[in-house]
């Protein structure tokens, strides 16, 4: 089972894919919020689509797809979360997790048009596991409790802007992830007791030339300690997007060019569906 939300930006409304089939959740909830998290929706999504009472979306796939959670409270990041991005940024593997914030309006959908600023000349693509929250949580005690708290699994694009990030970033990251759409999302939230997080296949390519190509089993510090380890310094809040980390194979390697106006970066994480965007120079 899937969770999406189809319509222009601004306007999208909930489905839930099952077995190829779309089917509208509308009848449900307004949208796929945090509140629908924490109020029990994705359970009650899944007794609704066994018992045939949602109604199929006809033309389902003629609508734009955007971001499957709507309005998260935060986007938060971890930075270096692989031992060979690590390396190709020229860094020593992080020993207690890197912690860095994305604006929550750089949440678009997952081939949504990507501008570059005016005036950036290091745009790079970054495909991360992004984990969604289902409850609130705080100083949670132990890993099997951090893993309780999660609602599903999406696919995120951290863009960034290197120069931005780390020329001029003050020492903090966060001016070079938050331009206008930094951070495509989807195409489908699923649910956590569907995904086998800990060695998915996750890669990126641009223009049609293969970029990453790894699995999450090569995270430093795995999604549940991420996630139990926010909870010591921040209250995580139902709809919230953590992204995990990225693997080897970026432009700030030195390996590749940046992205420049035309560009197409396409990725995907096994299970969780693939995106596609255009860079376009932002006038």
């Amino acid at each position: 089972m899937q969770l999406r939300r189809l319509g222009p930006l601004g306007q999208e409304k909930p489905a839930l894919v099952r077995d190829g089939v779309t089917y509208r959740l509308d009848a449900l909830t307004d949208d796929i919020t945090g509140a629908f998290m924490v109020g029990g929706g994705l359970d009650e999504a899944t007794a609704a689509v066994e018992s045939g009472e949602l109604p199929v979306w006809e033309g389902a796939d003629q609508e734009r797809i955007g971001a499957p959670i709507a309005r998260p409270e935060a986007v938060i990041c971890i930075g270096q979360n692989y031992a060979a991005h690590a390396a190709e940024s020229g860094a020593e593997p992080p020993s207690t997790p890197i912690v860095f914030f994305k604006h929550p309006n750089t949440v678009v959908g997952p081939h949504d048009d990507v501008p570059i600023p005016p005036g950036a000349t290091k745009v790079d693509w970054e495909v991360e596991l992004g984990v969604v929250i289902g409850k609130r949580a705080s100083y949670l005690p132990d890993e099997q409790a951090a893993l309780d708290v999660i609602a599903g699994f999406v696919t995120s694009h951290d863009v960034s802007e290197r120069d931005y990030q780390l020329a001029e970033s003050g020492g903090q990251w966060s001016k070079g992830k938050c331009a206008e759409n930094f951070n495509p999302v989807g195409p489908d939230l699923v649910p956590s007791n569907e995904v086998q997080q800990r060695d998915l296949r996750l890669w990126s390519s641009v223009n049609g030339e293969a970029r990453q190509d790894s699995t999450t089993a090569d995270m430093i510090f795995s999604v549940a300690q991420l996630v139990h380890h926010l909870s010591q310094y921040m209250v995580l809040s139902p709809g919230d997007l953590i992204n995990t980390g990225t693997p080897q194979g970026v432009a700030l390697s030195g390996r590749f060019p940046y992205l420049s106006d035309g560009d197409v970066v396409e990725m995907g994480i096994e299970g969780l569906g693939e995106q596609r965007q255009r860079f376009v120079q932002r006038r």
